[in-house]
């Protein structure tokens, strides 16, 4: 089983295993299986969390950051001691040390990341963060070309205009605005570019399997956020506010279940094309979560919020369709060129 596999894979009947799909279809559909899940989580944790939030006056982020951990650690271990993975929890302690030291690094990168997501999604509107969020494929190229020397195409660099065009508008528009707020979404979204490359190397060079990556992840992270949680939230007397009725508990739930498969499909969708594709699907999750706060929280939004909104879904769709833009260039420049040989002959 490679890296990119999280379900468990079972022999087909020998009638069918002479029809088995090429390897690259296979790929294609893991891909989209992946893409799917990613989208789906994406919207469905951020309007549970700002739900938990917002209607419940359940303000203890780190808290539910810390929760999120623990059910990823639960449900890795038994994915793992299930044979979900081909790992044993044995065989984990084999890594090498410069690999333990990534994940280590990883852990910090990562608990800071979710930690400053929900302390900031407690203070903004679920549009305002999620419009900011979009700016995460331009510090993940920046990091990319800085330190790894990778190149991308000039269309991929200027797809980012817009996107940061977008968000600048949308804070520009932000009618409910929040400095602290701010604050932690634009930390949250820099870390996020640094985590999907941290992730990206464990990933496609380290070829650790993504059920394996979570699980020695989430260990370090829950220790970590939860010891912040008892520093910097036990202050907080327990509000006799907060609406503690069941169904705030079955939201927490689903929250957390929801960012397992939510970083589970990160994982694979890193593995199987690159951190800022990643960041770039992740970037549809906003029309989702615009909807969504719309209908939930009535969020009010001004002429410059749509216009942000506008301008990033274009940079989007520019970036997801830049090689074939080039490849139409191109093929319109070798036509060019044919018809001009030809007039001179």
């Amino acid at each position: 089983m490679t890296s990119t596999d999280v379900f468990p894979e079972f022999l087909p009947p020998a009638s069918v295993r002479g029809s088995r799909e090429s390897p690259r279809r296979r790929q294609t559909l893991h891909t989209l299986a992946a893409v799917a899940v990613l989208l789906a989580t994406g919207t469905t944790i951020t309007s549970l969390n700002k739900c938990i939030f917002a209607v419940y006056n359940f303000h203890y982020p780190l808290l539910l950051s810390a929760l999120h951990m623990l059910t990823a650690i639960v449900i890795d271990y038994v994915l793992i001691r299930m044979g979900f993975v081909n790992l044993q929890i044995k065989e984990i302690s084999g890594l090498p040390t410069a690999a333990k030291v990534k994940v280590f690094l990883l852990s910090l990168t990562f608990c800071a990341t979710i930690a400053f997501g929900n302390m900031g999604l407690d203070c903004v509107q679920v549009s305002f963060a999620q419009v900011i969020s979009t700016t995460t494929p331009l510090f993940t190229i920046a990091i990319s070309k800085l330190f790894l020397g990778k190149h991308h195409h000039i269309l991929k660099y200027t797809a980012m205009m817009p996107i940061c065009l977008g968000a600048s508008f949308s804070l520009i528009g932000e009618i409910q605005f929040d400095h602290k707020g701010c604050f932690y979404i634009f930390a949250a979204t820099m870390l996020r570019g640094v985590k999907s490359i941290q992730q990206s190397i464990l990933l496609q060079e380290e070829k650790i399997n993504s059920v394996i990556l979570l699980y020695l992840m989430s260990i370090p992270s829950f220790c970590i956020l939860i010891s912040a949680a008892f520093l910097l939230e036990s202050d907080t007397v327990w509000e006799s506010s907060i609406k503690s009725d069941n169904r705030l508990w079955m939201f927490i739930l689903l929250s957390c279940l929801g960012s397992v498969l939510y970083n589970l499909a990160s994982f694979c969708v890193t593995t199987l094309t690159s951190a800022v594709t990643l960041h770039v699907v992740g970037n549809l999750n906003m029309v989702g979560n615009l909807v969504i706060s719309q209908v939930l929280f009535g969020s009010e939004m001004t002429a410059l919020s749509y216009a942000g909104i506008g301008l990033t879904l274009s940079g989007v769709l520019m970036y997801q369709n830049s090689d074939f833009i080039a490849d139409y260039l191109n093929s319109r420049s070798k036509h060019h060129e044919e018809q001009d040989h030809l007039k001179t002959d």
